[in-house]
């Protein structure tokens, strides 16, 4: 019965040993990709879905780090596309994406995400004078209203030669305050935000009342 079990046993280790090696030069067969998902101004966007497809169905998936960074190992040889997702952000994608044996392909921060227009609260203002001529440059500021009645400026511009100015904002509820300033005389209207949306205001300066 022993010279049964031995043979058995040895199998075993043999085996066992096998499966150790195979990983490490499973791991010498592969290699990575990395890079930066950033804003167009610079900033890195955390938590973007990185997805790597190849022949159309997805393979592996990975979250950017708080900087906007991401590395993935352990791909096989090949050509891939890189898909980058993220909710409030336009999606992307990069095409024929090469990894090689042992080798990292560095995608660097080319990864720009823009913020999708259907998640945003955006407000038109346009100036006027009092007998209804658009004014171009007058200062626009924006102030968020709190429910104390205590503002907070969140934005400012000038208006452009057909009097109009847009600002950009994340989607939530509330109210803001918009005031055009021309010549030292100052109009404002109060924009209520329920939601992702356009917000049109149209706001007349009294000018005859400059002396």
């Amino acid at each position: 019965m022993n010279f049964q079990t031995r043979p058995r046993s040895i199998t075993f280790f043999a085996a066992l040993a096998a499966l150790v090696f195979a990983v490490p030069l499973l791991a010498q067969d592969t290699g990575s990709i990395k890079g930066k998902v950033r804003t167009q101004k610079g900033d890195g966007i955390p938590g973007v879905t990185i997805t790597v497809r190849q022949d159309g169905k997805d393979l592996r998936s990975e979250k950017t780090d708080k900087d906007g960074k991401f590395q993935m190992s352990g791909l096989r040889s090949g050509i891939y596309n890189v898909v980058f997702e993220k909710n409030g952000y336009s999606g992307g994608v990069l095409y024929d994406v090469e990894v090689r044996r042992k080798k990292t392909n560095n995608l660097g921060d080319r990864l720009v995400l823009t913020i999708d227009q259907g998640t945003l609260v955006i407000i038109e203002a346009s100036v006027f004078n009092e007998n209804g001529f658009v004014l171009p440059g007058a200062r626009v500021i924006v102030e968020e209203v709190a429910e104390d009645g205590t503002r907070k400026e969140v934005a400012d511009g000038y208006s452009s030669g057909d009097g109009d100015v847009i600002f950009r904002f994340r989607e939530k509820t509330v109210k803001y305050r918009v005031t055009a300033s021309l010549k030292g005389i100052s109009a404002f209207k109060e924009v209520e935000v329920a939601s992702a949306g356009i917000y049109r205001t149209a706001i007349s300066i009294d000018l005859s009342k400059d002396n």
